[in-house]
């Protein structure tokens, strides 16, 4: 997760006031994504399969 400006790759998605921006093709291979946050920071949840302890992550957890 980074900050970023849209492009006309990405989808654009306006939850709860924050503005997400998913890569297009990414999203096809995600299928759905859940994005949490707990007292370890944000944790992601989708159809892709992370490697444990990858550099985005602390934990393998947060990664799938």
């Amino acid at each position: 997760m980074a900050l970023d400006e849209p492009k006309d790759t990405d989808n654009v998605f306006d939850i709860e006031g924050f503005k997400y921006i998913v890569d297009k093709e990414f999203m096809k291979e995600a299928e759905s994504i859940k994005v949490d946050f707990s007292e370890f920071g944000f944790q992601f949840d989708c159809g892709i399969e992370f490697e444990e302890g990858c550099s985005a992550c602390p934990t393998s957890s947060a990664c799938g």
